[in-house]
């Protein structure tokens, strides 16, 4: 893609490019550029429009922080309701292993020392806390 823009944005490499074509294949290049043009500038007009209307209301919205008593800077005290993390549930079950206490709280994948067990024929509820 880069060497077509190259080709497109100097005069010299696109005449060489376009020598072969014909008057009216010229033109109908020239009619789809020109479109693509157009196109490009109403949607430059529209992004500038919007722009324009985001920037009025941001006018408006510090008028009425002036007009309130405040600056921007109060703002920037308000305090934000931050998520507390939750408190990590308390084991439900536990298992002695190699003079290693492996503790489980039920939910989840059941650790590997406790599906051996349960596998060799005990219940899960013997191992409750």
């Amino acid at each position: 893609m880069s060497e077509f823009l190259e080709i497109l944005t100097h005069a010299r490499r696109l005449k060489a490019s376009v020598k072969d074509l014909s008057v009216d294949e010229l033109k109908d290049v020239y009619n789809k550029l020109s479109k693509i043009i157009a196109e490009r500038e109403e949607e430059a007009i529209a992004d500038a429009e919007a722009n324009a209307e985001r920037l009025a209301k941001i006018a408006e919205l510090q008028k009425m922080i002036e007009s309130a008593g405040l600056s921007l800077d109060d703002l920037g005290d308000v305090p934000t309701k931050v998520k507390s993390k939750r408190a990590p549930r308390p084991p439900k079950y536990s298992i002695e292993v190699g003079g290693e206490t492996v503790t489980w709280t039920g939910q989840g994948r059941m650790p590997t020392v406790f599906k051996e067990q349960v596998q060799n024929g005990r219940s899960i509820e013997d191992f409750l806390i």
